[in-house]
């Protein structure tokens, strides 16, 4: 029978995907089967499944740390942000109609059943199933409607474990204040917290522990110091990238308001020899980039229009006249043609709107969503390319056919007649070696990267970290059989 354990956080961005992949793997090196689970997710950041659907980036990754492809069971409920008020609701790896934020709460009766089918799946095939939380439980005010974290809990009833994070700062009033807001019932389903990200000797945090121990009742699972290698696995915030600029080559990333699926950048960041600059509205595109690359966008024509309002399209022009590379991928991709239709209004009002005119393309926008996992070739070198699509629309016009992609006969992609602007509907590529060596050449800049090897690494050396600083046992004593 598996067991199961919830790990929540005294609020958003805390740790706790970090925590559950670096569990997963430990708990794999332990001989186990730990599978993760996320019930509710809020991210554009979306990987493509194997069963065709698609999840958030941050279960994919702690999937990979179980030894295991992500499904789409991992993360029943996507909320993808769309507007400053709605997202779209992606149920079990499908796409559904939009919603504002005022009505989601009416869905909870609907969703709820569908996030228990989903852990049900993945307790039949796991030992032990690590749940992230979502945000904070010491929200309160929408506990009625809850189906991320102490719903969820009760629902299953699955333990949990409240993790603090005192890199921000008053970790102490994080959990107690947690514990004084929590009514009985959801109080009672917390077994145990745990401290996070802390820089410097944890010895200073002694006298804490037993604070909070006397405060709550609950007993500490540990004191994890920061863990420094974090940066080199897949980020699940593009703000995350921007914070390790390297030498050599300037890559310069517009931050576009529905940026999506912007992975493509990880890869790019860990090289030595690349500067991964995310450029804010307000800064210019900077003169002295090799590379202009347009991310992808959950809400194309609308980040179009906010491309032009930061006068970036005055910028790309110039750089491009400066004889500079562009890269467009999916709806950067879409940006840069001669125009986006929308004839159903899938993006708002129907109509269309003139492109960037870098490529002469042109994409209509259509109701039915492409997701699939994709092998192609790089038809300059013949590199092999594993990536995935994941958009709305069709991109057709002359510059097809400089389509720089094979996927199984298929030409995918288009390029100018220079050369050095480009497109392609395919994310993922750059975490081909190979390919990404051949593409960086064409800047100036000499790659030597294993990357997918580092992200391995990686995991291993947060397994270490989380079982010399985190009581894995006590953690497991905690965990509920279901």
């Amino acid at each position: 029978m598996a067991r199961a354990i919830m790990i929540q956080g005294t609020g958003s961005n805390v740790g706790k995907s970090l925590l559950v992949a670096g569990l997963a793997r430990a708990l794999l090196h332990r001989g186990l089967s730990p599978l993760p689970f996320k019930p509710q997710n809020m991210s554009n950041n979306a990987a493509v499944t194997e069963d065709g659907g698609e999840i958030g980036r941050a279960q994919a990754l702690q999937a990979r740390a179980a030894g295991v492809a992500p499904h789409t069971d991992m993360n029943p409920v996507l909320l993808k942000p769309e507007t400053e008020t709605g997202a779209q609701v992606v149920v079990q790896g499908r796409r559904m109609a939009p919603v504002e934020a005022r009505d989601y709460g009416a869905m909870r009766d609907r969703l709820m059943p569908r996030v228990l089918e989903s852990f049900q799946r993945l307790a039949a095939r796991a030992d032990i199933v690590l749940v992230e939380g979502a945000g904070s439980p010491a929200e309160v005010n929408l506990r009625a409607r809850d189906i991320a974290n102490m719903g969820f809990a009760r629902a299953a009833g699955v333990p949990v474990v409240l993790v603090g994070d005192i890199d921000r700062g008053g970790v102490i009033a994080q959990i107690v204040g947690t514990h004084a807001v929590l009514d009985a019932g959801d109080r009672a389903m917390i077994r145990g917290f745990a401290i996070n990200r802390f820089r410097g000797d944890v010895r200073l945090f002694d006298g804490g522990l037993p604070v909070i121990e006397r405060a709550t009742g609950w007993p500490s699972l540990g004191v994890v110091p920061w863990f420094t290698e974090a940066w080199r696995l897949p980020a699940e915030d593009v703000l995350d990238i921007a914070s390790r600029p390297g030498d050599g080559i300037r890559i310069a990333v517009p931050r576009l308001p529905r940026i999506a699926n912007f992975d493509d950048l990880d890869p790019l960041a860990a090289e030595p020899g690349v500067s991964v600059d995310i450029i804010e509205p307000g800064r210019p595109l900077p003169g002295d980039a090799a590379l202009v690359l347009l991310p992808g966008s959950k809400a194309t024509v609308a980040d179009l229009a906010a491309f032009r309002k930061a006068g970036w399209d005055v910028d790309l022009a110039a750089h491009i006249r400066r004889g500079g590379h562009v890269l467009g991928l999916c709806g950067g991709y879409q940006m840069l043609g001669t125009e986006i239709a929308d004839p159903d209004g899938i993006e708002g009002a129907p109509g269309r709107v003139a492109g960037l005119g870098h490529l002469d393309v042109r994409t209509t926008l259509g109701p039915e969503k492409r997701l699939s996992l994709v092998q192609a070739t790089y038809r300059p070198t013949g590199d092999r390319v594993s990536g995935y699509e994941i958009h709305l629309g069709r991109t057709e016009g002359a510059d097809r056919a400089r389509g720089w992609l094979d996927i199984g006969g298929r030409s995918e992609g288009a390029a100018s007649a220079s050369g050095r602007v480009m497109g392609s509907y395919l994310h993922g590529l750059f975490s081909d070696d190979g390919f990404r060596a051949a593409y960086l050449a064409r800047l100036g800049a000499v790659s030597g990267l294993a990357y997918e090897d580092g992200v391995e690494e990686t995991l291993d050396a947060l397994a270490a970290h989380l079982e010399t600083h985190l009581d894995i046992d006590a953690l497991l004593a905690m965990a509920a059989e279901i």
